[in-house]
């Protein structure tokens, strides 16, 4: 009797524990979202956001590591090199793999090679703000101005190379207005130079000046998107005001070539969930970008028709990347 009590407590114990193994095997396991840029930005506001849901939601560690260089072409270069096994990924911006293509020759990745798309999390497009080095007026006045007076016509962005720098060649070249373009290590030191009145144009995300625009430090006059941005209703499009130019981007989120599919679409579900949470529908809003998830087939064909896209105007430009 004792005999046959112990085997079947012992069956018991074991069925109990294979149920708990896949459990407690998954909470050793730790996703790891790469970020090529410093804490702070919006990509890794986002990335920060994603992570506290995927915990759950996947059931394992997730933790959000930054490794900024090179307008996020130095993480890619390292996702090149991690295992392919769904543990490591990077919520990359779309220009580290649409523009940097048409500009470098000896990148240490190929964007479409290299990379399995798992996720598109949010677009967004581009606000043209003045500060006080720019007279009052709408865009199309300002940019009169800086055509009679050339040695003051300048632009900032976040960066040489960048989807906000072409944006604003493209800007510059509908219009007809030579502009100059300088570029900062971020969009929050070309933002104070903004504010400081040391460039009279920047044009970047709405996130770097939506809250100087609102305390009204600068003026955001134009968005370069087809449709105006939720976060400023009262802002126009470019092309509302008669400049027949658009320009947007995306932030997607990356593998390993050769990630299995398994992995890839389970992380997928995962993120297409987190993104319905109102909270974070909300904060990402608030930045003045759109929450708007797709799976790996959808952002794979983005990038590829983004990639093309920028491949004329680049070449036009004349840009050469040092």
């Amino acid at each position: 009797m004792k005999r046959r009590h112990f085997a079947a407590l012992a069956a018991a114990t074991l069925a109990v524990a294979s149920l708990a193994a896949p459990a407690a095997f998954a909470q050793e396991r730790t996703t790891r979202i790469w970020v090529g840029f410093p804490p702070g930005g919006s990509a890794d506001v986002i990335a920060r956001l994603l992570a506290d849901k995927l915990r759950v939601s996947l059931n394992q560690n997730v933790i959000v590591e930054n490794k900024p260089g090179a307008a996020g072409r130095v993480v890619l270069g390292e996702l090149k090199r991690a295992a392919p096994d769904g543990q490591t990924l990077v919520l990359s911006p779309s220009g580290a793999l649409v523009i940097a293509p048409h500009l470098y020759s000896n990148l240490p990745y190929d964007p479409i090679k290299d990379f399995t798309p798992v996720s598109r999390l949010v677009t967004f497009d581009f606000a043209v703000t003045t500060g006080p080095g720019a007279p009052q007026g709408d865009l199309k006045s300002v940019l009169a101005w800086m055509k009679a007076n050339p040695a003051k016509a300048s632009y900032g962005t976040s960066g040489a190379g960048t989807v906000p720098h072409f944006a604003g060649l493209l800007l510059s070249q509908v219009a007809g207005v030579p502009i100059t373009h300088i570029a900062y290590r971020g969009g929050a030191p070309a933002a104070q130079d903004l504010i400081g009145g040391q460039i009279p144009l920047m044009v970047d995300t709405a996130s770097e000046t939506i809250e100087h625009h609102k305390a009204g430090k600068v003026r955001i006059l134009a968005v370069t998107g087809e449709q105006r941005n939720r976060a400023l209703p009262d802002v126009p499009t470019l092309k509302e005001i008669g400049i027949n130019t658009s320009a947007d981007a995306f932030f997607g989120l990356y593998a390993p070539a050769g990630t299995p599919v398994e992995a890839v679409n389970r992380i997928d579900r995962a993120v297409a969930e987190a993104l319905k949470d109102p909270v974070i529908q909300e904060k990402i809003y608030g930045f003045g970008l759109v929450p708007n998830h797709a799976p790996a087939a959808e952002l794979a064909a983005m990038q590829a028709a983004h990639l093309k896209r920028w491949e004329g105007p680049i070449k036009a430009s004349g840009y050469k990347a040092e």
